[in-house]
């Protein structure tokens, strides 16, 4: 879906336009989720340093922010989970990459894996992304997928140690 300048007028108005929309990076006219996902590569060069439990404190507290944000944009644009609203790709792709060990390949491993099972939305990221609505909808969908892909990177670098 592209957006009109009113649109993205509409969205850059409100701060909470801006924090769903991944400060501007879910308003790229091209894959604006997988742009989404890799700008949370930058915070998460932060989040990585931070033990697991202040990890996933950030990780829960922007999921909340999330929710609300992204129920501002909905209301605002009238339009049931925009495309340019990314701050739940920055949430899936933290949690996806929550238990990756250091190194880029990783980082990259989890990126993609993160990637395709929020395309591919396989049970339980598609009965989500159907049946639970509003911003909370908006936001489990990719947390979800952000689960599903941190388990299959911890089954992968089990899988790599074993050899």
């Amino acid at each position: 879906m592209s957006l009109s300048a009113a649109q993205r007028r509409l969205i850059l108005s409100h701060p909470a336009g801006w924090i769903a929309s991944g400060f501007g990076s879910g308003l790229s006219p091209f894959a604006p989720g997988t742009v989404g996902s890799a700008v949370a590569l930058l915070p998460y060069l932060w989040l990585r340093e931070l033990p697991l439990w202040g990890h996933m404190a950030v990780v829960a507290g922007v999921f909340v922010l999330g929710v609300w944000t992204s129920r501002v944009l909905v209301a605002r644009l009238r339009i049931e989970d925009p495309g340019c609203i990314v701050v739940d790709e920055f949430v899936g792709q933290w949690l996806a990459l929550a238990f990756a060990p250091a190194g880029w390949v990783w980082v990259l491993v989890g990126f993609l894996l993160f990637r395709l099972f929020d395309i591919a939305k396989p049970w339980p990221v598609s009965w989500a992304d159907r049946n639970v609505g509003g911003g909370f909808g908006v936001m489990l969908d990719d947390a979800l997928a952000g689960l599903l892909a941190a388990a299959a990177l911890a089954a992968l670098v089990w899988g790599v140690g074993r050899f």
